[in-house]
């Protein structure tokens, strides 16, 4: 009975602190359409960016079983997953529509250790058209982020994007629906 009542507990405690948040976030992206991933960052409106690497994605590259080459990271933010993975054997791309969070990437990691295996480039994920192929693309929110009808323009782009045997590696942003 007190697990049960602390679950309950926790769940309303995290729908009381993310639907605001939530909330907010998809109403500037929809509000501004041009520039609302930019107001997002400006605004500190990031559930997404956890401010350190993906925890997976560490243990993958920890293990060695990420392919080494070229690597992407579209929608990289504040750039903690390509710093995380670059190193002599991979050369990191992140990339990012928003300027505010490119900044503070370059900010970060300027003078990191591995600075000379990953650049922050300001692109269009849609547009964008790179002189080489990648062996690997991360994607950790960036598809679900992207409106429904994007999803084919997202898996046309990957597939041009990628080596045709590179891997990708795709995780969603795990938002829970609580009913109050």
């Amino acid at each position: 009975m007190a697990t049960e009542q602390m679950q309950g507990e926790t769940e309303e405690t995290a729908a009381t602190l993310l639907l605001p948040n939530l909330l907010a976030f998809q109403e500037l992206i929809h509000s501004f359409p041009e520039d609302g991933w930019e107001k997002c960052w400006e605004q500190g409106l990031t559930p997404w960016d956890l401010g350190k690497p993906t925890p997976i994605l560490q243990q993958l590259h920890q293990m060695g079983a990420l392919p080494k080459g070229r690597a992407l990271v579209p929608g990289c933010g504040t750039g903690y997953d390509v710093v995380s993975i670059a190193c002599p054997e991979r050369y990191v791309v992140g990339i990012d529509i928003s300027e505010i969070a490119l900044n503070r990437a370059v900010k970060l990691f300027s003078s990191s250790p591995n600075a000379n295996h990953f650049i922050f480039l300001k692109e269009d994920f849609f547009t964008w058209h790179p002189t080489e192929l990648f062996d690997l693309i991360f994607d950790y929110t960036f598809f679900c982020a992207i409106e429904p009808e994007m999803r084919v323009a997202w898996a046309e782009q990957m597939s041009g994007l990628l080596r045709p045997d590179g891997e990708l590696i795709t995780l969603m942003f795990p938002v829970l629906i609580f009913t109050l």
